[in-house]
């Protein structure tokens, strides 16, 4: 499907530029414009060609969406979590297998809210030396 709409979109890129280079210009495209005798004249080239530009550039920015839109579904995880997997990337002291966001849900899980806080121990103040008076 892809294969198939990048060649519609080369297609579409390469007529746009046809039809831009055929327009009637200051310095002429392919010798075409800016004189009287180019390959169409009055009125008619300036609307059929305006038209045909205006249709391929809407078709340029569909077919532009539509790939970019194939693109991201098929590239990988959207989230640096959902391809988290333990293995060689796993820190040291980790369970493999465990994202760090699952890690952190079941702490959050074993601590209950209602569970009285206790006192930090008294740090010693450190080993006595006697005076030496």
């Amino acid at each position: 499907m892809q294969s198939v709409l990048i060649v519609v979109h080369l297609v579409i890129v390469l007529a746009l530029v046809g039809v831009v280079l055929l327009q009637r210009s200051e310095g002429g495209g392919l010798g075409m414009g800016g004189g009287g005798a180019g390959f169409m004249t009055g009125r008619g080239q300036a609307n059929v060609l305006t038209r045909t530009t205006a249709v391929l550039a809407a078709l340029f920015f569909v077919t532009s969406i539509a790939l970019t839109i194939l693109a991201g579904r098929e590239s990988g995880p959207r989230s640096i979590f959902d391809g988290a997997t333990g293995g060689a990337t796993a820190p040291a002291g980790g369970p493999s297998g465990d994202s760090g966001f699952q890690r952190l849900q079941q702490l959050q899980q074993l601590e209950a809210p209602s569970a009285p806080v206790a006192p930090a121990p008294a740090v010693p103040a450190g080993p006595q030396v006697p005076n030496a008076e």
